[in-house]
């Protein structure tokens, strides 16, 4: 009898480990990418433009989904997308970076395992081709989450990553437009010296920001979130934004949600965006669309700020919420259905 007991005993604890792996391997994975919000309208977009923009934001999330369908981790995802569009001159970000005042390209960019909370930022370096690695360098192979400037060069390139001239991140189009918002500010400011009245910090920001960004859920069932940014274009004092800023522009965490921010940066600083998000979900009990329009249909612009966010939840929900005219995205969800916009969906 006790023999027939253990056999069916053995039977039921091989069944729960059966069902337990069963729910296992139901994790599907989520990828969402972002390659920057603002004034992106289809009537100043040409087709060949449109039609390169799609096929960036195209090659990177199919990057990342490889790795992701192939049992890789989400931290290796979302690096792998960032990587891309870094080298992709469309976005600013790597190659495609924006200049500042001074003429030079400063770039920052975070990253952030859901598991564990690690973290690792880098800001103001002008030396490593792809400042997501470094971020990730940071968070891996040092006790610390932020280096900036000159040491963060040195440690990026004690690491073995690819260091570059500062000229490699040149590009025509981003220097054409760092002139042209240096004029426009001079004849700003000469009318309103005229007017009596002081420039507006708002003036030409839809031209003047831009980020790119990832987050991931993978089959294991881990978060992670990766952002990387050129800054502002005609930036002063070493300024950074949000993009380095753990719990600002990048977070991921296992218990709620992976966020990567894009937007006027000063705005998703004080509103602590991305945690703030998580903090709802996790201590509000809110969903994660709803915490997202939260923060970034209702709070951010009550404080005149502006931008979006992409984000995907512990169970692939995803949200990919902007209070600007568009925003470049896409994302594959946990039923392999992929889709890229740039525009603001009409209803």
């Amino acid at each position: 009898m006790k023999f027939l007991s253990l056999i069916f005993l053995g039977f039921v604890f091989n069944s729960v480990l059966a069902q337990s792996g069963v729910q296992q391997n139901r994790i599907r994975p989520v990828l969402v990418i972002h390659g920057g919000a603002g004034t992106i309208l289809k009537k100043n977009m040409s087709p060949e433009k449109e039609k390169a923009y799609m096929q960036g934001l195209e090659d990177a999330l199919r990057k990342g989904y490889a790795i992701l369908e192939g049992g890789g981790s989400s931290l290796d995802a979302v690096e792998a997308v960032v990587k891309e569009l870094e080298d992709n001159p469309l976005f600013n970000a790597g190659k495609g970076a924006v200049f500042t005042n001074e003429g030079k390209i400063e770039l920052d960019a975070a990253i952030m395992n859901g598991k564990n909370l690690a973290a690792g930022a880098v800001a103001g370096i002008t030396t490593v081709k792809n400042p997501i690695t470094a971020a990730r360098a940071v968070m891996e192979k040092s006790e610390h989450v932020m280096m900036i400037g000159k040491g963060a060069e040195k440690f990026a390139e004690q690491q073995g990553l690819t260091i570059v001239d500062p000229s490699y991140f040149y590009t025509e189009e981003r220097w054409k437009s760092l002139q042209k918002i240096k004029r426009d500010d001079s004849l700003k400011m000469d009318t309103d010296k005229k007017n009596k009245t002081g420039l507006k910090q708002s003036e030409n920001k839809d031209h003047k920001y831009g980020t790119v960004g990832a987050v991931a859920l993978d089959k294991q069932g881990n978060l992670a979130a990766a952002t990387s940014t050129g800054g502002m274009t005609n930036k002063k004092f070493g300024r950074v934004g949000d993009v380095p800023i753990i719990g600002a522009g990048t977070y991921a965490n296992n218990t709620t949600c992976a966020i990567s921010c894009t937007g006027w940066g000063e705005f998703f600083i004080r509103l602590v965006m991305a945690k703030s998000i998580s903090d709802m979900m996790e201590f509000g009990k809110m969903s994660l669309q709803n915490a997202a329009n939260e923060m970034v249909m209702k709070r951010l612009p009550s404080m005149q700020g502006d931008g979006g966010l992409i984000a995907v939840d512990k169970n692939g929900n995803i949200a990919m919420p902007f209070c600007t005219e568009g925003m470049y995205r896409g994302f594959i969800d946990k039923n392999g259905k992929m889709e890229i916009k740039i525009y603001k969906e009409l209803y």
